[in-house]
């Protein structure tokens, strides 16, 4: 088959389509129940805020859509968290489509990203990670129209997908961050003005963030709060300042061990001359490279733990980076070697999932979430202190969530960290456990 542009468009929509029904089937044949961030966020959905105790809103709303639309199916939520993936892989190819010429290295840029297992092993998970996905990747895209093209539609979706980025998870402030210096760069170079078409962005993302900031204020700024928490900053160890970043260096590093070892066979020599005059690689690199700077340093400065999850948004363009930059070392004659370990890494990793989900024990997606919402629903139906449908549950994330989730109520979840309470609409609750 001759690599034609229509041919190769077409290899990328089997590219991704395949991927969204391996990766919505192997975690539907092999988890006995959703995992946690799924269930958590869930719980969340039932009882919809403008913010939670950990997280903007965003994740909630959306899970909350698809649970009206499909219930307590499983499989409805692992297709959900895959369209999220494949909406994010067609924006890479689209941006990657404005960089070059020949259509095979937009594809190679997002081929290259089933070299990161943020991008396939760990997809299943519908959480914030996940959900900010296609947000971070549809900013940078108009972000490029709009220096491009300086059009105020451009502009308005950079605000727009800007606001629900950070309303996903306020990590999406490194990716803002990130475009601020290129803006600014831009700016001081007298290659863009900022008018009123690129004010547009501003006002758009801050009328998209007015709820959750009005909640914010309401609420004593708890997200923030256990963000703080949960990164460790509350810790004085002066070695957190050395310990923290280095590791997690080391762990991104290894990470990207396979999309290293993919771009390995695809180049000749790894010999480049960078440009800073050239406005394209400049982006490129600011929106890549920056956001996992400013993170390194937050780790060294503050002395604070990244986790490896959090990291998920951040390599979506790394594809389209090293391949701008390696673009005239590429054999596109000498693919072999770069084709079989892609399938080798596409036919594993679902293999690898399938492996661990069916033989390791004691994980939360084998807890029997359904039928322990069984055991409930005839537990209050044989007792006699409270009457009336349920409409409520009290207890932690994952055990009333999971009885949010599959009982057919749908009651709303309220947080309990001690007990299980089964309650009515009037808020007359038993107590299950």
């Amino acid at each position: 088959m001759a690599l034609n542009k229509k041919n190769l468009t077409n290899l990328f929509y089997i590219f991704v389509t395949t991927h969204l029904i391996i990766w919505t089937l192997v975690p539907t044949l092999t988890n006995n129940n959703l995992p946690l961030d799924t269930i958590e966020h869930l719980a969340w959905g039932s009882n919809l805020d403008w913010g939670f105790n950990k997280h903007p809103p965003v994740v909630a709303f959306v899970l909350e859509f698809f649970y009206q639309i499909f219930g307590a199916q499983d499989w409805a939520y692992y297709l959900l968290s895959q369209i999220f993936v494949i909406i994010s892989f067609i924006v890479v190819f689209k941006l990657a489509e404005e960089f070059f010429k020949n259509k095979v290295f937009s594809l190679l840029s997002v081929l290259l990203l089933e070299g990161i297992y943020f991008y396939n092993f760990t997809t299943p998970e519908f959480n914030v990670n996940v959900c900010l996905m296609p947000f971070w990747t549809l900013t940078v895209l108009y972000l490029w129209k709009g220096f491009k093209d300086n059009k105020i539609i451009d502009w308005l979706l950079v605000g727009l997908f800007a606001g629900l980025g950070f309303l996903s998870k306020y990590l999406f402030i490194y990716l803002g961050i990130a475009m601020d210096i290129f803006i600014l760069y831009m700016i001081y170079k007298n290659k863009f003005n900022f008018n009123f078409k690129s004010f547009i962005s501003i006002i758009t993302f801050f009328i998209v963030l007015l709820p959750h900031l009005i909640w914010l204020t309401e609420n004593n700024y708890i997200t923030i709060t256990y963000g703080l928490h949960r990164t460790g900053a509350e810790d004085p160890d002066i070695l957190n300042h050395i310990k923290h970043p280095l590791i997690f260096l080391g762990k991104q590093i290894g990470i990207l061990i396979p999309f290293f070892l993919m771009l390995f066979y695809l180049i000749n020599k790894f010999k480049y001359k960078i440009s800073f005059k050239d406005d394209k690689l400049l982006f490129l690199l600011v929106i890549n490279i920056a956001p996992i700077a400013l993170v390194f340093l937050t780790s060294m400065i503050l002395g604070v733990k990244i986790r490896t999850m959090w990291m998920t948004p951040f390599y979506l363009f790394f594809g389209v980076l090293v391949i701008y930059i390696f673009q005239s070392q590429i054999n596109l004659n000498k693919l072999k070697g770069f084709t079989t370990l892609f399938i080798i890494l596409f036919i594993f990793s679902p293999f690898a999932y399938a492996y661990v989900s069916i033989t390791k024990t004691d994980k939360r997606t084998d807890y029997p979430g359904k039928k322990e919402a069984e055991k409930v629903k005839l537990f209050y139906e044989n007792q006699n202190q409270v009457t009336g449908e349920i409409a409520f549950v009290k207890g932690n994330e994952w055990v009333a969530g999971n009885l949010s989730y599959h009982l057919k109520e749908r009651p709303k979840w309220i947080y309990d960290p001690n007990n299980i309470f089964i309650c009515n609409k009037n808020l007359e609750c038993v107590k299950y456990k």
